[in-house]
This record gives structure tokens, sequence and C-alpha cells, in this order.
């Protein structure tokens, strides 16, 4: 047990120093990389609320003006890429 736990701790001393000595660039690029795939998860869900509430919005109010089906479809259609314009350009990383 003893050689065990002896073994376990200089394991662990080895990996605190591995990962010390660990380049600067490289943890830049990870602090980066990171940073980079959040944004785009961000923008991401901001477009896809804004298609969602823009498709409903402009389909109701395309309804309303256009007295019918085919007002609310181009409405909806029109609200949608609207909404995930704007939505996405509220985002700034």
């Amino acid at each position: 047990m003893r050689k065990f736990v002896t073994a376990m701790c200089a394991l662990a001393t080895f990996g605190m120093l591995a990962a010390a000595a660990a380049p600067a660039d490289a943890q830049y690029y990870h602090h980066y990389h990171h940073r980079y795939h959040s944004c785009r998860h961000d923008k991401r869900r901001a477009g896809n609320q804004g298609t969602a509430l823009g498709a409903v919005s402009g389909g109701v109010l395309g309804g309303v003006i256009g007295h019918g089906v085919v007002g609310g479809l181009v409405g909806a259609g029109v609200g949608a890429v609207a909404g995930h314009a704007i939505a996405k350009s509220t985002v700034h990383c």
C-alpha cells in the first residue's frame, strides 16, 4: 500500500510539473479556442431565438395586413430572416 501511495504522489507531482511547464502559447490557444466556440454558440443561440420570434411576429403581422394565409406566410418568411439577422448582430464577443 505504501508503494502505491508513493507512486500516486510521484505521478501527481509529475503531472503538476508537466502542466506548469506547458508553453504559454498552448495555454493562450486553449483560452482563445474556448472563447471562440463560446461566442459562436452564443451567436447561434441568439440567431435561432430571433428566427423563431421574427417568424411568429411576422406571420401575425403579415396575416393582419395581408388578410389571409399568403400574407401570413410571406410575413413569417420576412420576419424570420429579419429576426435572425437582428438577433445575431446584437451579440458582441
